[in-house]
Formats: structure tokens, sequence, C-alpha cells
């Protein structure tokens, strides 16, 4: 029979009120402050995915899992592989910390950061998403929050696995794995292929989007971790990710154009870990490099590499009971280089060093933390941030919590040199205040939340009308922006057989420093799933997603793209211990809506596929 599975709230009430229902539990471990915890003991509001759940819904890429959470909105430029641009709680991609396996997935050389949507995630173990600003902990580019992926890791013994799917669209998924662990050494190695006829990127509103030229779509990952373990206290460990993806897009207002782009991704990472007596020594080396090669019809090609190294040295000192701190030094470096078909170029390079510590503390049924962070910057002035959380267990079934951080997110090197308009030498890096205080009683939980953001950076362009103008630009918008409101959950068993997870968030205010609305932010979003598993080796699931009120430009100008529903249904049924056969509906009213004003959206499409594992 299939055991159930939740998208897991930092709550400690929760896991008390669905064990009442006789449901069986693991212990979730998170990385909040570098370090693991039980998620009970977190003051940060978490959110979990667990493998589990990525295997019962069978997402494809991660931001379709990110969107089954609370606080997450996402809107993209067309089908599979296209540009998408996740918010958390309003705040944009930027301004999100996106790491696998603690290396960081952020291009320097992209002004959106992370590439959500080349992320595929079927060898995924879990996926933490961390709210708040997190910058004194972690650094720049956490003023939103943190995503921390972890990749799986091998089972003792000798395993392997094969997966296949196919379904609308031409889309065809296929992927394997080998594993080995014994006590002193383990490896694993995964492959996926994603391939897609996909649908055009862009379609005017109201067009039939089978009138346009199709953007297809490939994609190649390959991970691989490893580790030894030459003593009980010594832990010597290696990581890689490759990610290979061709796509098509669509220039602007322009449906049936021929562009293509080819994205290449590597992360490699070292680490060495020593225990000794109530420490834990973690030294870890990191380098990302990414190449995005453009073909544009109208521009010509053009090509961008983006490159960070880091280092960190930081103890884990135990010191009474429960109680740490965890203390560390960091340096980090970034750099880019470009080229465009009119022989534009442009390279540059910044650094930055730092200095954190983090306390954890427990009171009875008092949880607290403390974070501080500095951080020397080569291109800008030094910045101190930190954060403050705490939990009060006020009995079996309640608690209250809260948090307050600051965070200091530098320009992307690119927003400086801005080769599609003017650069701006003078950007300036923007300053985030956090706070949130949460409610949580049995399986509900209720959280108040508020970013303010001073000389938040966002792009201008003083002619939108003239689409060739050589004048955009990215600018600081002085003065105070505002994003808060609210997140509302509920987790709860029915009838012993059924699942109910339920999500809304009210984003209140979303505004810049003249109380205008920035755009693409939906001002209501709710998320409701209803899970079945009282057939042994059966399961099904139904899911609905609805989007407020959402503006394509901003000071609510341009078209509205929300106010619709979604449905996505799913069948999985285990043939044996090691055969999972499932089917798969997204979209299953086919709901014609756009995200994006003038870029179209899947119809209904089926999917069916089968797991083996050995």
């Amino acid at each position: 029979m299939f055991k159930p599975t939740f998208s897991f709230v930092a709550c400690a009430t929760l896991v008390a009120s669905l064990e009442a229902k006789d449901l069986t539990f693991d212990p979730i471990l998170v990385s909040a402050s570098k370090t693991e915890q039980s998620l009970k003991n977190i003051t940060s509001n978490v959110d979990i995915i667990t493998a589990e759940e990525i295997e019962e819904h069978h997402y494809t890429t991660l931001s379709e899992a990110l969107n089954s959470l609370s606080g997450i909105s996402i809107t993209s430029n067309g089908g599979v592989g296209t540009t998408q641009e996740v918010f958390v709680r309003g705040m944009d991609t930027n301004k999100v910390l996106v790491l696998i396996n603690g290396i960081r997935y952020q291009d320097p050389s992209s002004t959106s950061g992370a590439n959500f949507a080349h992320l595929l995630i079927s060898d995924i173990e879990q996926i933490e998403l961390i709210k708040g600003a997190q910058s004194g902990i972690w650094g720049a580019d956490a003023s939103a929050g943190v995503i921390n992926i972890i990749t799986k890791s091998a089972e003792a013994g000798t395993h392997t696995g094969a997966n296949v799917e196919y379904g609308s669209f031409a889309t065809a998924k296929w992927g394997g794995f080998l594993s080995h662990k014994t006590d002193k050494y383990d490896f694993k190695i995964s492959f996926d292929r994603l391939m897609s006829n996909s649908f055009t990127a862009q379609a005017p509103k109201g067009e039939n989007i089978d009138r346009y030229e199709k953007d297809p779509y490939a994609n190649t990952t390959l991970n691989l971790n490893a580790h030894y373990n030459p003593t009980s206290e010594d832990t010597f460990g290696i990581s890689y990710t490759d990610i290979n993806a061709l796509g098509s897009y669509d220039s602007y207002n322009a449906p049936n154009s021929v562009e293509h782009s080819d994205v290449r991704t590597r992360l490699y990472g070292a680490t060495y870990d020593k225990a000794y007596h109530n420490h834990t020594l973690s030294t870890k080396a990191n380098l990302s490099k990414f190449r995005r090669d453009e073909l544009d019809t109208s521009y010509g090609v053009k090509v961008f590499n983006g490159q960070t190294q880091e280092v960190e040295l930081r103890d884990h000192f135990r010191y009474s009971g429960n109680d740490f701190i965890v203390a560390g030094l960091s340096k980090k470096w970034d750099k880019i280089d470009f080229i465009q078909a009119d022989s534009t170029t442009g390279a540059k390079s910044v650094s930055s060093k730092a200095v954190f510590v983090t306390n954890f503390n427990t009171f009875g049924d008092l949880i607290l933390t403390e974070s501080l962070r500095r951080d020397d910057y080569s291109s800008f002035h030094a910045k101190t941030t930190g954060k403050i959380g705490a939990k009060y267990i006020l009995s079996e079934d309640m608690y209250v919590g809260g948090n307050y951080g600051t965070s200091y997110t530098a320009p992307n090197l690119i927003q400086i040199f801005n080769p599609w308009g003017a650069s701006n030498d003078t950007l300036s890096p923007e300053n985030t205040k956090s706070y949130d205080l949460t409610l949580g009683y049995k399986s509900i939980t209720l959280t108040y939340f508020e970013n303010r953001v001073k000389d938040l950076i966002e792009w201008y362009d003083p002619t939108p009308l003239n689409w060739f103008n050589n004048d955009p630009y990215y600018k600081n918008l002085n003065g105070i922006s505002t994003f808060k409101g609210y997140e509302v959950t509920f987790r709860h068993t029915l009838l012993d057989s059924f699942v109910l997870n339920a999500d809304y968030t009210h984003l209140a205010h979303f505004v810049d420093k003249d109380g205008k609305d920035l755009k693409r932010r939906p001002k209501r979003e709710a998320k409701v799933s209803l899970n079945y598993y009282g057939i042994d080796d059966l399961s099904m699931g139904i899911n609905a997603h609805y989007v407020g009120t959402r503006y394509d430009q901003a000071d609510q100008q341009g078209e509205q793209t929300g106010r619709y529903t979604l449905f996505n249904f799913v069948l999985n049924y285990n043939l044996t211990d090691s055969i999972q056969l499932y089917g798969k509906i997204d979209n299953l009213t086919d709901k014609y809506y756009q995200s994006v004003d003038g870029y179209a959206s899947s119809p209904r499409g089926y999917y069916a596929g089968m797991k083996v594992i050995f």
C-alpha cells in the first residue's frame, strides 16, 4: 500500500497531529543554519518536498514542484525549458539563493540568477524552501529565501533503476541510476534525458497555439556523488552536476521566429568533514560554471559565460545538550564575459569574503537562534547582516514563532553591464529587512510576513513602445518597496484513506516606493490537493491551483493574466515491489490561460510512465 506523503511545514505540532492518525514519519533534517537540524527545531518558515512526494506526483522540473508550495508564484514565457520567474512572497528570482548539494546555482551572467527551467528533479532526495531574509546565514542573494536541493545518495548494497515516460507534445523522458555503498565508501551516478516538441513560446492572447511553429526542447542531466570514510571521524565527499539544455524561443512579438539557446551548466564540489569531541570541522571548495549560447535571427549570436568559485571553513560546536554554535570563514569569486554578434564584448570580476556565526539554544519549550555575518565586497561597501528567530511550544497542539532578518543583495554583474541597452556603473546594492510571525495549531498554520527593500533594482525602459531603442537599463528605485501578506496552510487525513493539503497566500502589498504595484504578482493564490490511498498498491490524487488577479505590467497596467483555476490528476500503481506504473493529466479541464501576456501556456496534456528499481 502507498505511504501518504506531505509538503512538510516547519511546525512541530504538525507531526503530533498527523501521528494521531496512525501514519508513520521518517525524521526530517534540514540545513537552515548550515548544519542539519530536526524540522521541529527550526524557527524559520521552512517547506520540505521529499523524494516520495516528487515520485508520487511525477514532477519533471524544480519549478513544478515548487509551485505546490505556499508563498510561491511562477510565470513562464512558454512551455518546457523557456524562461521562468519564481516569486517568493512577491520577491523575484534573483533574490532567492539556490543551492544544489551546497553548491551555488546562481549564474552571474544572467539577470535572473538561477535558471529554474533546466533543473530536472528525478534524482532529488529533498528540496528545502527557507523563506525570509537569510543573508545573515548564507550571504548575498538570499533576501527572499534559500532553496536548498539535495540529490539522492547511495543506499547500502548495490542498486540500479530506470524510468521512462511519454506523453503529449511528443514529450519523452527517460533515465537511470547505479549506486553502491559499503561501510567505507559509496557512490551514485544518475542520468536523465528529456525531449519535447513542446509548442510555440509566443502566441497572441486568444490565438490557437497550433497556428504557430513549435519550440522544441532537450535536456540531458548527469549527477554524480561519492563519499569515502577512512575512519568513523573522517568523511571526504565529491559531487558533480552537468546540465546541457538545448531550446528554442521566440523574439519579441514574433511567434514564428526561429531562435535557439544552448545552455551548459557544470557544478563541482569537494568536502571534508572531521568529527572530534563535540566539534565537527567542515571544509568545502565549490566551482559553478555557466555558458549560454544564443542564436537570435534578429540580433545574431551571443555568448555569455559566468563562473563562481567558493571556499569555506566552518566548525559546528555542540557545547551543551542540544545547544550549538556554527562559526566559519568563506571567500567567493564571481566573473563573467560575453560577446555579441556586433563584436560587443565585456568582462568583469568581483570577490567577497565573509565571517559568520550562528547560535542555537533550547530553554524548555523555547527555541532561539541568532545569526550574524560580515561580508566584505571588492566592489561595494562591507555589510553586516543578521537574523534572530524564536519558537515557543505553548502546548502539544500549539506553538508561536517569529523571525527578523536583514539582507544585502549586490547587483548582478550582467545587470551592471547590461548588453541589451545602457550600462549603469552607479547601480548600488539592495538592503532588505524581513520579519514573519507564525501561529500553529494542530494541522493549521497561519503566517504573517513583511519584507521592506531599500533601493530595489528594476528594469527601466524610458521608451517602452520602441523595442529597438538602446536606452533600457537597470536602476535603483530609490526608497522603500514593500512586500507583505499572509499564508495559511492546512494538512489533514480524512477517513484514514484521504489526505487533504490546502494552502492560501494573500499578497496584500507588493509595491514600489511610490505605492505602485509591481508586475506579474498575483494578489491571491490557493492550492488544494486531495490524495486517496485506500486500495493496496494504488493511489490517486487531484490538485487545484487558483491564481487571482495579476497584471502583466506595473501599476496594474497591461493585460490581466490571472483569475483562473488549473486542475491536475495523477494515478500510481505498484505492479510489483520493484515496478511502478503511473499516468497523469496536466490541465485536466484544458483551461486557456497565459501567465505572461503574449506567451503560450500548456493545454491539456496526457502522460504515462514506468519506474523500475532493483
